[in-house]
């Protein structure tokens, strides 16, 4: 990865940053500590991961992103949005009433969003029906890619599905674990440990290799390997930080699901421009 192709992603990856804090403080309601732990992750899978055309939404080729984690639609919106499915200006309107942008995304009303997702564990278990089907109708170049939360992990739905994806030897699957080890109730490993993660999946089947979901070489590096395997589902392992970004907000449980008041919005911004700045001033 060029240092210029390093800069444009964190560039995109801070944009995301201050839709999530634009939505949630607009809404005054929404999970901004997990859409902003997944936000280097958006950046990456829509300016250089996934076959999407934001003029052509339902384009019949295109790549399938799944957000199992659906709570975290804050950050999904705000990557859509910057990619130019719709415009940047409607992020403030989320979970208004007559709102396209409600707190969990819905296919039906919200152009790139894949598959209306929620209720924890059914959104893999769609996103390996969408690679099944794929296989099915030959569409090789067709890949399925679906981000869950550690503490979703927890769910046996999820568990289930990746039985299905190794049975099937799908290959052109790779589940994403989003590990910032805090869910809504605290530490995932004291609500209900599921460590360890890495050697579960593979248990089940995955070809799994771990990253620093802040690092875009090593993102890269992860999906490299996606690319190149055969036979078998991939899960990619990623290392984060609740609330990446903003100060106040990183390694908080309390951030899960809490938006910010004003004077919350008002510091969380005040860091992203400068942080942005920083960024557009580099050489």
């Amino acid at each position: 990865m060029t240092r210029e192709e390093e800069k444009h992603l964190a560039v995109e990856a801070c944009k995301v940053r201050m839709g999530v804090i634009e939505g949630t403080h607009g809404a005054k309601a929404g999970h901004p500590g997990g859409s902003l732990s997944a936000a280097d992750l958006f950046a990456y899978l829509y300016h250089k991961e996934l076959r999407v055309d934001p003029a052509n939404p339902k384009w019949e080729n295109r790549d399938r992103f799944v957000l199992s984690k659906g709570h975290t639609a804050p950050g999904l919106y705000a990557a859509l949005a910057n990619r130019g499915f719709f415009p940047v200006e409607d992020l403030p309107t989320l979970r208004h009433n007559g709102s396209y942008l409600q707190g969990h995304p819905n296919m039906n009303t919200v152009p790139g969003v894949d598959m209306s997702t929620g209720s924890l564990g059914q959104g893999i278990s769609c996103a390996v029906g969408m690679a099944k089907a794929a296989k099915y109708l030959h569409q090789d170049e067709v890949r399925v890619y679906a981000l869950l939360g550690d503490g979703e992990m927890a769910e046996g739905e999820v568990w289930e599905a990746c039985l299905f994806a190794a049975h099937y030897q799908l290959d052109n699957f790779c589940a994403i674990v989003d590990l910032n080890g805090l869910q809504i109730d605290g530490a995932t490993r004291e609500v209900m440990n599921t460590d360890p993660v890495d050697a579960k999946l593979a248990a089940f089947g995955f070809d799994t290799i771990t990253v620093d979901g802040h690092d875009f070489a090593q993102l890269e590096q992860g999906f490299a390997r996606f690319h190149q395997n055969t036979g078998r589902p991939t899960a990619i392992l990623m290392r984060t930080t609740k609330g990446k970004g903003v100060s106040f907000m990183e390694h908080q449980a309390g951030w899960h699901g809490k938006a910010p008041n004003d004077a919350e919005y008002e510091a969380a911004m005040g860091e992203l421009r400068a942080r942005m700045a920083e960024l557009e001033g580099a050489q």
